[in-house]
């Protein structure tokens, strides 16, 4: 690939984690979710808003991981990637839980935005997996799990 190919894909993956576009965006679905709805379940749906964005911190935490540290081990699946309760523990958990969400997804744009990540290299850890395919993993996860936060919010909304 030429130089400005790569600084392309860079953009458009990084335009892909940040949402929006044709996906909501993480500032729309997450900061100001209702309090009052965070742990409600919605008749039918297995997970709570709650559920979902713990979910969803773990897993981009486990992918970044993954991507920038050997010794990184993940938790167990299904069990390591959900939260116990359908709640949040405490009035604070949400923003927390938010906060570093946000943190994350930042460090995930400052790896793929970096002129020194090679993309397309092997992660040397890894199962042969790149860091290009890792950002692509994290964004279509984020924008599945953020978009039945948002159809969370529209149902509890409506009743």
């Amino acid at each position: 690939m030429h130089e400005d190919q790569v600084k392309s894909l860079r953009t458009h993956v990084l335009d892909l984690l940040k949402g929006g576009e044709a996906h909501i965006s993480p500032e729309k679905a997450l900061p100001d979710f209702p309090e009052k709805l965070r742990g409600v379940k919605v008749a039918k749906f297995p997970h709570t808003a709650w559920q979902l964005l713990e979910h969803l911190r773990i897993a981009q935490w486990d992918i970044l991981e993954y991507t920038r540290d050997p010794k990184h081990k993940s938790p167990p699946w299904p069990s390591g990637y959900w939260p116990k309760s359908a709640e949040p523990p405490d009035r604070h958990a949400w923003k927390k839980s938010v906060d570093q969400f946000f943190a994350d997804l930042k460090a995930m744009e400052q790896i793929v935005a970096s002129p020194e990540t090679d993309l397309f290299a092997k992660i040397p850890h890894g199962d042969g997996h790149t860091i290009l395919r890792e950002a692509l993993v994290l964004a279509d996860h984020n924008s599945y799990h953020l978009g039945q936060i948002e159809a969370v919010r529209k149902a509890l909304e409506d009743e």
